[in-house]
């Protein structure tokens, strides 16, 4: 097989210490490479690189002659696209910026429209570029996404797979995508997961989902403070060769702090050691100093949370409660019982109610009907996905200590940088903004400042996001000591399964449904969430049973293009009546009468023409307010 991308020596800094070290990394056509790591190990940084977006401080990169890559960012950023057709087809350059105008304006009447289209025509006439109309609406049907869809109506989940189309229609031969399911909820991540299942090309992604890892990668790219290997096998795999690496390196250190020990003993001999013979042991023993303190400031996480006193048997129960909103239910006359040491996952996709439940049981909601009672000694710690709770002006000292030098952990009194440190904080980051760090540290920063206060409820709110793996795995262990009880939200499918006992999914409609065991379980015996084709359906207020979701989904949609059509209705016709005005002002200019015969008949052929198309905009526009009444 031939290579995609050869990195040879490649260093990369952006302050004093290099992200990327003196890298040599290969990655052969047909690969699916997980690039995996810390929270700021570098992996986007070499990602980067990869895709030709950073350019190393020395050594070469060299990608595969004639090779097309394409990335699909953290972030989603459709610039001044209006509609999923044209930010699919930005994904094609300036060319797929040109086909989207052309294809906005494909209407619109007026001789400045008309203009512009001639324009647009010849410049797609020129690029020999019609067949990529083609190309743009073949992928958005692919994705079931609809063309006409305004972009500010979209939500999360369905921006992140416009994005994914946008960086598909070249039908790139290296695929590179960062953290993908970010923020996705679980059935559009197994809609993603078929897809890159079936992309042919070679796929280069960082991701923290393991599930994914697991499914996905025949190669894993470590990252580790500046270090890339390399590892031909899969995730699985991966993660068993490098723990017997990390037990031998354990070993190496081992040796290597009695041979420091012994070097500290015969310095101290003195005079001995001043010897100018000795002169290069004692350079070998500060060059080992050296090594050794860095080894130790590698500081890793180290998680902690004071359980509190022990709260009543029971923490919360929900009598026939309903939660109405905008006309529909997100929740339906649903009876719930939480006992003291629960541990309960809520499934479902984006905006069916999952973070609604929380506010109910929390108080921040009342319920539309029914009685929520909440039991004694409930202290509750609420880890907020959108990270309400920091204030990204403060600095990160002050998020955890309000002013104080010591806080109060089990019982125990700790410094708050010392406390910092057990959450990979160092003493410069705990004096900076918070506003300064990453994703990933602020979800850390979140989880320091929660675990800092007593509490024998934990409702985490997709606690998941943004963490990498050794994060992870250490939240996993601490829930699993933790003696509270623990309500998580999360679309971490690895996650749910080493945390929680039971579920909670939300079908929809209101419809919540309690489910005992993990969440691979429930699907072995047969339990699926909502197709992802289906999350843009409205909520309505009637059961489940009979629905068809495709006919709603395909109703909503003619309601927007509808909508759509009347809103832009009074610009055209404003544009129409502008452009009558200017030609009824030559009319009545004094020497019109002494124009050519010709001339003046064109120009009241022009304004009768222009009466009849005001005429006909005004009937289309009341036409179309009665359509949307009806729809």
């Amino acid at each position: 097989m031939s290579a995609v991308i050869t990195l040879q020596n490649v260093t990369l800094a952006f302050g004093a210490k290099p992200v990327l070290e003196d890298v040599n990394l290969t990655i052969e056509s047909g690969s699916r490479c997980c690039i995996t790591g810390y929270n700021g190990s570098g992996k986007t940084t070499l990602l980067n690189v990869i895709n030709g977006v950073y350019q190393p401080d020395s050594g070469q990169v060299t990608r595969g002659p004639g090779l097309t890559f394409s990335a699909l960012p953290q972030s989603v950023d459709f610039g001044e696209a209006l509609t999923t057709f044209d930010a699919v087809a930005a994904g094609l350059g300036p060319i797929g910026e040109v086909l989207g105008a052309f294809r906005r304006l494909k209407d619109q009447p007026g001789t400045e429209a008309e203009r512009h289209r001639q324009d647009l025509r010849a410049e797609l006439d020129s690029a020999e570029a019609w067949h990529l109309e083609a190309q743009v609406d073949a992928i958005l049907d692919r994705l079931k996404l609809d063309s006409d869809q305004a972009i500010s109506e979209l939500s999360g989940g369905w921006g992140k797979r416009v994005a994914i189309a946008r960086s598909l229609v070249g039908n790139p031969e290296v695929w590179l995508l960062d953290e993908p399911t970010n923020h996705l909820d679980i059935p559009t991540i197994e809609w993603l997961q078929s897809e890159l299942t079936r992309y042919q090309g070679t796929l280069i992604f960082v991701s923290h989902d393991r599930a994914l890892m697991e499914a996905l990668s025949t190669c894993v790219v470590d990252v580790d403070r500046g270090v890339v290997k390399l590892w031909p096998c899969g995730y699985t795999t991966f993660l068993q060769r490098r723990e017997a690496e990390r037990e031998r390196l354990a070993e190496v250190d081992a040796r290597f702090d009695a041979k420091l020990a012994e070097e500290e003993v015969w310095i101290r001999k003195g005079i001995q050691a001043r010897r100018t013979r000795n002169e290069g042991r004692v350079r070998a023993l500060k060059q080992m100093r050296a090594e050794r303190a860095e080894r130790v400031s590698q500081s890793k996480l180290l998680l902690e949370v004071d359980a509190g006193q022990r709260s009543g048997k029971i923490v919360s129960a929900f009598k026939n409660v309903s939660f109405e909103l905008g006309g529909e239910f997100l929740i339906r006359d649903m009876n719930w019982v939480v006992q003291r040491g629960d541990r309960i996952g809520l499934v479902g996709p984006n905006g069916v109610g999952k973070s609604t439940l929380i506010k109910l049981l929390i108080g921040e909601y009342s319920a539309s009907k029914g009685t929520i009672h909440t039991g004694t000694k409930i202290e509750v710690a609420y880890f907020d996905q959108s990270r309400a709770a920091l204030d990204q002006e403060m600095t990160v000292n002050e998020a955890i200590g309000a002013g104080r030098d010591f806080i109060e952990i089990n019982g125990q009194s700790i410094h708050v940088v010392s406390y910092l440190k057990r959450f990979m904080f160092d003493s410069a980051q705990a004096r900076g903004k918070i506003r300064t760090l990453s994703g990933g540290q602020q979800n850390r920063l979140l989880m320091a400042q929660l675990f800092a206060q007593p509490a024998n409820l934990l409702i985490l709110d997709e606690p998941t996001n943004d963490l990498d793996v050794e994060t992870l795995e250490l939240l996993e262990a601490l829930l699993h000591e933790y003696s509270g009880t623990v309500l998580l939200v999360s679309h971490d499918r690895r996650f749910l399964d080493e945390v929680v006992t039971s579920l909670l999914v939300f079908k929809g409609e209101g419809q919540v449904e309690e489910q005992v065991g993990g969440f691979s379980e429930w699907v072995e015996r047969g339990g699926s969430l909502q197709p992802a084709q289906a999350q843009a359906v409205d909520a309505g207020d009637s059961g489940d049973a009979g629905i068809d979701y495709e006919a709603r989904k395909k109703k909503k949609a003619e309601r927007r293009r509808l909508q759509k059509s009347y809103d832009e209705m009074p610009s055209r016709i404003q544009a129409l009546e502008s452009e009558e005005q200017d030609l009824m002002k030559r009319l009545s200019a004094p020497d019109f009468f002494e124009r050519p015969e010709a001339e003046q008949k064109a120009a009241y052929d022009s304004a009768d023409k222009l009466r009849d198309e005001i005429a006909g905009l005004y009937d289309r526009w009341a036409d179309l307010e009665a359509r949307l009444e009806s729809a």
